[in-house]
């Protein structure tokens, strides 16, 4: 999945996306998990839920009732990396747990270790944009990506970001699907 992933990032021509490269591969995406707990919480768990993230969506623009003029660059940054904020974000601790003997004994669970407390998609947007540049679109799709579980008061500007950006609706949907249909 890791070739892969590098395979797709390493099409899309933009400045900077060869040092973008260089900080995923330094750092932890490829082993972390996309969730603590909801969806994805193993091992590289992260990679593959963006690379079904980015399947979905591929699939969901292509196959959509209105017309969605988008590159196949912007899916691939869009989907692949709207979760980079997740990045150096979790860490494994310890609890103790009775196992199926019953005795207790020390497991692994993971925790988050924040260090840089921007948000979510607008923390992600904001870690892409320290390397390449990013279109209008892609900025609103992966600042979006999650919807509804965005603070109620965000709703009318969710709203009318999915009007102005119907991929950014899509991306959304791509997210959950990979996360409820998929467990990743």
């Amino acid at each position: 999945m890791k070739q892969e992933f590098l395979e797709l990032l390493k099409t899309v021509n933009r400045e900077g996306m060869d040092k973008l490269i260089q900080f995923i591969e330094k750092s932890d995406f490829f082993v972390a998990p996309a969730s603590t707990r909801f969806h994805g919480s193993h091992e590289g768990g992260l990679l593959e839920h963006s690379l079904k993230v980015y399947e979905i969506l591929k699939h969901k623009v292509e196959n959509s009732v209105i017309d969605i003029n988008i590159s196949d660059e912007s899916l691939i940054i869009i989907a692949l990396l709207h979760d980079i904020c997740k990045v150096n974000y979790y860490k494994t601790d310890y609890r103790n747990a009775k196992n199926e003997r019953g005795e207790w004994e020390k497991v692994p669970y993971y925790t988050v270790d924040d260090t840089i407390p921007y948000g979510h998609g607008e923390k992600s947007v904001m870690m892409i944009t320290e390397y390449i540049k990013l279109t209008v679109e892609e900025k609103y799709a992966i600042r979006w990506h999650m919807g509804f579980t965005e603070p109620k008061e965000l709703y009318t500007t969710l709203g009318q970001a999915y009007k102005k950006y119907p991929v950014a609706l899509l991306m959304h949907e791509a997210d959950l699907e990979a996360t409820y249909f998929y467990d990743i």
